[in-house]
Order: C-alpha cells, then sequence, then structure tokens
C-alpha cells in the first residue's frame, strides 16, 4: 500500500519547509539563542506547514543535542517523533474539534503538573484551537499564564481571531501564509522526479491552481493525477478531464472571438463548452482568470519571467498575442462583465443561458459619451493623429467625432448680411473687390446655407490648412486650435493674467516650429511679449518640443470680418451686391 505524498514527504526540519522562511528564519534563531517561549501560537490557511512546523519544534526541543534548529534525527526522542516513529508520551497532540471542553481543560490542566518521562519538555499540540470553548479556554488560562518551566504549549489554528485574546497574548504568534506558484511549482516538479513519473509541464499549473497555495491540498492533487496516468505519464487531457478545468483551446477560440468581434464564433464556442460537458461557470471563472492574465501582459510584458503569470512557453506567447489584439479598455471592460456574470450564476438554474448573456454583453460596442474617461481617450486620439500627420476620416467613412461643448468657446455670431453673398476662395486677401470681374466665376446653382451658430472665417486670415497636409510640419494650425482651451488652463494655473490675454487671442497659423498669433490691438501685442515664455512652456507640455511665439495686430479688415471682435459702429457702409 503506497504512503500519500503529503505523509510521505512531511517536513523533518525547519529547512524542509517551503514558502515560510518568514516564520522558519526566527524560530530557529529563537532555538540558536536559547530565548524560548512557554507558548506559540502557529495561524494560517489549511495545508501551509502549521502542524508540520510545530512537530519540527517539539523534536527540536527535545533533541539530545538541543534545543537546536536542527534536529539529530539520531536520539531516542528524535526517532520517537519521526513521521514514521512510535511517537512519544511527553508530547501530546490534541484535536480541539473534538477535545474542546471543560472537562478536557481540566483534565489537560491536572496531567500538565506531572514531569515528563524521559524527555526535557512536556509539550502540548493543540491543533484547531479555534475550537476550544470560551469554558475550555478560561479554565486553561492560568495553566498557559503560569506553566511549569518544563511545559510548552503550542496552538495551531486557521482562525485566530477566535482564540480567546488572554490566551492570544500570551503566546509568540507566527502567521503562516498561503504558498506561492513560484515556489510551489518547482517543488512539484521536484516531487514528481522523485517518484519517477513523466508530468506533461501543462499540468503543473492546473496542479498548483487546484491546490489553491496549499501545499498538503497540491500534493493530495498530484497524488491523484499520478494514481491515474498510464503508461506514458501524466497527460494535460487526463488532468484537465479529471480536474474540469476547462480545456485552453475554447478559452483561446473565445479569446480570439473576442479581438474579432465575431459573435458567431463566440456562441460557436458556449456550445462546444455545453457539448463536451464543461461547467458553464467554471468556464466562465477560466475566461476570467484569462482575461486577468491578459491585462498584466499588456502592463508587464516580462511577467512570465517575474512569475506574475504561470504556463508554458508556447502558452505564454499565444497569449501575447492575443493581449495585442485587444485593447486594455476591451479586456477591462470584459472582466467586469464576466465578473458580474459569475455572480448572477450563483443558484442560477439556466447557466449556460447566463452565458450567451455575457457573451453578448461583451459584444456590444463598449462607447459612452457620458464617461469623462473615454471623451479624454478620444480626445489624445485625435491629436496623436494630427501630431502624427495622419488623414482624419473622411465623411464617406462617418460623421466626426463632436467635442464636448464644455470644451468649446462660444463666440458672437457675425452680422447677418442683407443679401447673400457669393463667397470666392482666394489665396490673396489683399485683390480688390473689382478684381474678379475680370475672370468671370461661375456661381454654383444652388448656394450654400451656413448654420446660424456657425463662425465666420476671418477675410483677412488665409484658410488654415487641413489637419495632416500642413506642408510646413505635423503639427498645424488646426491642431493648435483646437487644443488652445487646454493650453490655456495650463497658462492659467501658471500665471492667471497671462491666460486672461491669451483667451483673447487667435492661433493663425503655424510656420515650421513658431505659431503666429493674432490680437485686436498694439497694446495686447506688447502684453503678450511680456508671458511668452510660460505660453512656450504651455505648448511644450501639450505637444513636446520648443515652439516660438509670434504675435501679430490684426488689421482694420480683419476686426471688422472676425466674429470674435464685433465692431458695427467703426463698419464702413457695405458694397453693393455684385450683380449675378
Amino acid at each position: 500500500m503506497a504512503l500519500a505524498l503529503y505523509r510521505k514527504y512531511r517536513p523533518r526540519t525547519f529547512a524542509e519547509i517551503i514558502g515560510q522562511e518568514h516564520v522558519t528564519e526566527p524560530l530557529s534563531q529563537a532555538l540558536r539563542s536559547g530565548r524560548l517561549n512557554h507558548a506559540y501560537l502557529f495561524s494560517g490557511p489549511r495545508g501551509c506547514g502549521k502542524t508540520s512546523s510545530a512537530r519540527i519544534l517539539a523534536r527540536s526541543l527535545n533533541c539530545e543535542q538541543g534545543p537546536t534548529p536542527e534536529p539529530c534525527g539520531t536520539c531516542a526522542s528524535c526517532r520517537s517523533l519521526a513521521t514514521d516513529g512510535a511517537g512519544s508520551i511527553d508530547v501530546i497532540e490534541i484535536d480541539a474539534a473534538s477535545h474542546g471542553g471543560v472537562d478536557d481543560a481540566r483534565e489537560l490542566r491536572e496531567k500538565a503538573f506531572f514531569a515528563p518521562a524521559s524527555s526535557r519538555f512536556k509539550i502540548y499540540v493543540i491543533d484547531e484551537a479555534h475550537m476550544v470553548s470560551s469554558a475550555g479556554f478560561n479554565a486553561l488560562l492560568k495553566l498557559v499564564e503560569e506553566p511549569p518551566e518544563y511545559v510548552k504549549f503550542i496552538f495551531a489554528t486557521t482562525e485566530p481571531e477566535k482564540v480567546l485574546g488572554t490566551i492570544k497574548s500570551r503566546t509568540h504568534h507566527y502567521p503562516f501564509r498561503l504558498i506561492p506558484p513560484k515556489t510551489l511549482r518547482p517543488y512539484l516538479e521536484q516531487l514528481a522526479e522523485a517518484e519517477g513519473v513523466t508530468v506533461e509541464p501543462a499540468v503543473f499549473p492546473l496542479v498548483v491552481r487546484a491546490g489553491g497555495g496549499s501545499a498538503r491540498d497540491s500534493l493530495s492533487v498530484l497524488d491523484q493525477l499520478i494514481a491515474g496516468a498510464g503508461p506514458e505519464g501524466v497527460t494535460y487531457a487526463r488532468a484537465a478531464a479529471l480536474l474540469g478545468v476547462t480545456d485552453s483551446a475554447l478559452i483561446d477560440e473565445m479569446c480570439d472571438a473576442l479581438a474579432a468581434g465575431d459573435g458567431a464564433a463566440a456562441y460557436a464556442t458556449v456550445d462546444r463548452v455545453a457539448e463536451a460537458g464543461h461547467d458553464p461557470r467554471r468556464f466562465a471563472s477560466d475566461l476570467l482568470e484569462r482575461l486577468r492574465d491578459l491585462i498584466v501582459l499588456q502592463q508587464v510584458p516580462d511577467a512570465a519571467a517575474k512569475g506574475l503569470i504561470d504556463g508554458p512557453t508556447d502558452h505564454v506567447d499565444r497569449m501575447a498575442a492575443q493581449a495585442q489584439r485587444l485593447g486594455p479598455g476591451t479586456l477591462s471592460r470584459c472582466a467586469d462583465i464576466v465578473h458580474n456574470g459569475l455572480v448572477d450564476m450563483r443558484g442560477t438554474t439556466a447557466p449556460r443561458l447566463l452565458l450567451e448573456l455575457i457573451c453578448a454583453r461583451m459584444m456590444l460596442p463598449g462607447a459612452d459619451d457620458t464617461t469623462g474617461g473615454l471623451l479624454q481617450r478620444l480626445e489624445r486620439m485625435e491629436r496623436r493623429l494630427t501630431l502624427g500627420g495622419a488623414e482624419l476620416p473622411s465623411a464617406a467613412a462617418g460623421p466626426a467625432p463632436v467635442a464636448p461643448a464644455s470644451q468649446v468657446r462660444p463666440e458672437p455670431a457675425p452680422a447677418t448680411p442683407s443679401a447673400p453673398t457669393p463667397v470666392v476662395e482666394s489665396r490673396d486677401v489683399s485683390v480688390p473687390a473689382a478684381a474678379p470681374a475680370a475672370e468671370p466665376v461661375t456661381p454654383p446653382a444652388t448656394p450654400r446655407r451656413v448654420p446660424p451658430d456657425a463662425v465666420m472665417p476671418d477675410p483677412a486670415t488665409p484658410a488654415p490648412p487641413r489637419p495632416g497636409s500642413s506642408s510646413s510640419g505635423a503639427l498645424d494650425a488646426v491642431a493648435v486650435r483646437r487644443a488652445w482651451p487646454d493650453i490655456v488652463a495650463k497658462v492659467n494655473r501658471i500665471k492667471k493674467p497671462a491666460a486672461a490675454l491669451m483667451r483673447d487671442a487667435v492661433v493663425r497659423d503655424v510656420d515650421g516650429d513658431t505659431v503666429v498669433l493674432t490680437v485686436k490691438s498694439p497694446v495686447l501685442a506688447q502684453m503678450m511679449g511680456n508671458h511668452i515664455s510660460v505660453l512656450s512652456d504651455a505648448l511644450y507640455e501639450e505637444f513636446g518640443g520648443r515652439w516660438q511665439i509670434r504675435c501679430e495686430v490684426a488689421p482694420a479688415v480683419a476686426r471688422r470680418g472676425h466674429a470674435q471682435w464685433p465692431s458695427r459702429a467703426a463698419a464702413p457702409p457695405r458694397p453693393a451686391s455684385p450683380p449675378t
């Protein structure tokens, strides 16, 4: 009859305990220095080494060469307390789950005053100490507070908060933790090699996950897989089927469907999950874990090397490709949807239906016009396209994104003309009105209607180039005008008087690395010159690079025609409309 792995490979010294160095090293040092307490409290999750550490501490205290952190293993006490030993009458293990009453505590108190038979100390190891009743703790209180010099107490519990406070205050508390995967997996590989069993590398992450950080649970799962292995060893397919884990191929299909926005492929994957007999809840849980791994891979490309994710090399490479195809916003939103769906699946009678609804929500577009973060991301995307010289989408591709109303600075509308005047596009605005008559211009058949809330262009200012088509560089006047409110806000944080002046300035052109501004008076231009450095820093923060600023005064024609500075009193009489 084979011995269970967790019993066969139970640690015999503190050096053999893995993942609990924060406990074993202080205990070893206390044994070396001889600063021993009369009571210890070991707490932590199940299967993390509390009882094993209590037995090792008992062997270390009663070893003939001790107290020592390294028991010799050859003396009578060490042999009796070994894994296959007969036990010692001076080391008493009590299960408080069945012996936690007041009568048991009184019996322990009466026997504790007898000296040890053949050992240095009489040691009581009380497992599941939180199961001791309040009356039992009160009966032990005096003994734990002032025990005989040859009595030691070791309490082990998974719920230290339930231990009576007066008992806990008289112990040295050592909290144990779950074992991390990067420590547990090499240990499992070492045990599989010692057992002479071939285990596929993809099986170990499944065992670690099923164990949940508990060494005892992980060894039990590995023992079960080894017991059912064939001549080829432990394979991934058999381990996944036995542990109820979703096949990674189905998870890959779902992630590929999400990346492509293919709803048909997603529902076909759900159908294959149901046909294979997998639990929809387990599939959703495994999908959520995959989304978590993809999010980590996006933020930390070398997450596998750092131990943040675990898996074979080809599996990690496949996940890296999926992380590149899925954006961080999509991954975060899908993870939230799957998590909420798992909550809704508790106690449901139709888990497949809920899984299909989860897929439907994940396939919906994630745009939300009321979300400030999304609008900010859209603005940054538009700015990157503009700075990179990329053409914006044309009208055939769909309507252009509309800036939020809070970022559009309203301007007064120009005076409405008494008669519609055909607009003649000309690169030279200084040509007299009679000049166009020399070359007849054919007016359009239907005049273009201008919305009443539109801002009329400045007649004295050349038409700004289209985004991405500026010949002076990647940045053009359109991009600067679009970001001008943000630039003024940055200036306002540094120097408010400068921001007040710049609110009345108009971005006329971008000539290479020079931004040309137009103001309505020479006094404002002179005052703007005193704050050029602040504006240059704001432009650097917004666009990068160093920019020169040139401030010009708008001519009288520009002041009359521009909608920002209306001047009806000084406006000359409007010329007669040209003949049709």
